[in-house]
């Protein structure tokens, strides 16, 4: 695989058309695109309908990038994340813009995508240090052109890197201050690892924290990604696994150990969650 460079009347561009492996496109994010254009002229620029995810970067100058009818600007250090499947175009302004990008895809982008919007993940935005964000496209740029024989998985490596970062970058939490009274969000996650096996519910954790349950919902989410009973459940669960496997406990008792009873209550709810009973999860990991 090789840089290709390109003058033409709009643009100057750098850039590595890349072709993954077969396992790559059916099994890892992988690399379609990656490069560096210089609009010469103002110019639109759009592929709706394509199978891709596009991230870019403006070094120096300004445009717009318009998604799904939204217009937003985009000046040096801002950032752009785009599903290619909808409609949209990105365009340099008399600015003439330097901007740096990468077109990826997998069979878990879209999943990921998806929760970076209900996240609150906006198409642009302008994060506090590039640092990560370069760093993982220069990495990913330098694998293309390698000869490591397992350089999709490294560059998958890349862009679930690349994705991390992004997610990071999603949530947008309400501007002002918590309510008078209310507990960091930290001390409520740590009530629920500490009072699995109890009875929790919204309005009890509205009146020991003294925080609007709807309120504290929402801000729970989009600090953490997960609803507080979504939450509860993962602690349960991870904590019946440990008992289940280290410890001499019935399966009745892992489960009442654990916040979650009667026995066939428990024993349908860990079979959804692992796919498998806790009786056979505990044989199979003796």
């Amino acid at each position: 695989m090789k840089n290709s460079s390109y003058q033409g009347e709009y643009v100057s561009s750098d850039r590595i058309l890349y072709t993954p492996s077969e396992f790559a496109r059916e099994n890892l994010y992988h690399l379609q695109e990656i490069g560096q254009v210089q609009a010469k002229r103002p110019h639109k620029n759009s592929h709706p309908g394509l199978a891709s995810y596009l991230f870019m970067i403006v070094l120096s100058g300004s445009g717009t990038i318009s998604c799904l009818g939204e217009n937003h600007t985009l000046s040096a250090g801002g950032c752009a994340f785009v599903n290619c499947m909808n409609e949209y175009y990105h365009e340099s302004s008399a600015d003439l813009w330097t901007i740096r990008f990468i077109h990826f895809y997998g069979p878990t982008a879209a999943g990921v995508y998806k929760k970076y919007l209900e996240r609150g993940g906006k198409t642009v935005f302008y994060p506090k240090d590039l640092t990560g964000f370069l760093g993982c496209l220069e990495k990913t740029a330098k694998l293309a052109v390698s000869d490591d024989y397992i350089k999709d998985m490294r560059i998958n490596e890349q862009l679930a890197a690349l994705c991390c970062l992004l997610m990071e970058q999603s949530w947008h939490p309400e501007t002002g201050n918590s309510p008078k009274g209310a507990k960091p969000l930290l001390e409520i996650k740590e009530y629920l690892e500490n009072h699995m096996a109890e009875k929790i519910t919204l309005d009890r954790l509205s009146e020991k924290f003294y925080i609007n349950k709807y309120y504290l919902a929402r801000l729970f989410k989009n600090e953490y990604g997960i609803t507080t009973g979504d939450y509860l459940l993962q602690v349960r669960i991870s904590h019946a696994k440990e008992l289940l496997r280290f410890s001499a406990l019935s399966v009745e008792e892992v489960g009442e150990h654990c916040g979650i009873a009667p026995l066939y209550y428990f024993s349908r709810i860990f079979k959804q969650a692992e796919g498998i009973s806790p009786r056979d999860y505990r044989n199979k990991w003796k």
